[in-house]
């Protein structure tokens, strides 16, 4: 099931797609006489989004197209929240080919970091370049949205609290990290610089999420892209993992890492692809 977050009379709504458009949650629940929550965080939090998807299975889906929508051409996509509890980033996760994941040290550890929520922009919302940052830089990611609290989990365990899947875009001020690795959390965390949604698809929808392939495209050309398969850490191994390090919480969002970063300037466009995802699209500049 594909759900996004919208925009409506000054509200940001849960939604899910027709034929006809998007179908809000709340009409949904007046045709239904169902009570699950209007806000996508919301339904993660409260665990509605498994019911959802179970009513969305069993013959919603059709029930949808008798439903008003809102048409395609008019719809606002916001960010899928804006207040998650934890955002995690991975760096340098992907190799450039299976050969390569054959090097990779057994005791190797991910390079971990984490952005605050003030970061937090949706799709087509402006990245501002941050006056005397120098080089900024953006990188196409695979999102992780967790939909359990879980604590000191293992791989296997991994795949149960994993709510879904969704696009994200990175950015950094590079030049600021250069000057020092102790520096990244302050090159991380500039107001804009992370961007996620439009969608998020459940679990279901991926029965090989190891064949997903992520691209990061500037200006309509693809300047990266690999295949999950390639990270080192693949997201079963970093859910676990960070699960050892602190408490993990319905909402909380887990970047995968990147095929590559590339340097944005004003007046460009970045986006991340992932098939099966609307792309996730932000203009730099005010």
């Amino acid at each position: 099931m594909k759900i996004s977050t919208v925009k409506v009379n000054g509200q940001e709504l849960a939604a899910l797609p027709s034929e006809n458009g998007l179908v809000l949650i709340e009409t949904i629940n007046k045709s239904e006489g169902t009570g699950w929550s209007a806000e996508l965080f919301e339904l993660i939090r409260f665990a509605e989004l498994e019911q959802l998807s179970k009513w969305y299975d069993e013959g919603g889906k059709e029930k949808l197209i008798q439903l008003t929508a809102i048409p395609y051409e008019e719809v606002e996509y916001g960010p899928l929240y804006r207040h998650p509890r934890k955002i995690w980033g991975i760096g340098m996760n992907y190799v450039k080919d299976a050969a390569e994941l054959a090097t990779t040290a057994p005791d190797d550890e991910p390079v971990s970091f984490m952005k605050p929520d003030t970061t937090l922009i949706g799709p087509l919302d402006a990245i501002r370049i941050p006056l005397g940052a120098g080089q900024i830089t953006a990188e196409a990611e695979l999102g992780i949205i967790i939909g359990k609290t879980c604590k000191n989990i293992t791989e296997a365990e991994a795949q149960d609290v994993i709510a879904g899947y969704t696009t994200t875009i990175d950015i950094t001020a590079s030049d600021i990290h250069a000057r020092n690795p102790r520096y990244l959390t302050r090159a991380k965390s500039f107001d804009t610089f992370f961007s996620f949604g439009p969608q998020l698809i459940t679990k279901d929808e991926f029965p090989d999420p190891l064949e997903m392939e992520v691209k990061t495209v500037i200006n309509d050309e693809i300047a990266h892209r690999n295949k999950v398969f390639n990270m080192k850490f693949r997201p079963w191994f970093t859910v676990a993992f960070h699960s050892k390090v602190m408490t993990l919480l319905p909402g909380d969002i887990i970047m995968t890492g990147t095929p590559g970063a590339v340097v944005i300037r004003n007046g460009d466009i970045i986006e991340c692809q992932i098939k099966g995802f609307e792309p996730l699209r932000n203009p730099v500049g005010d």
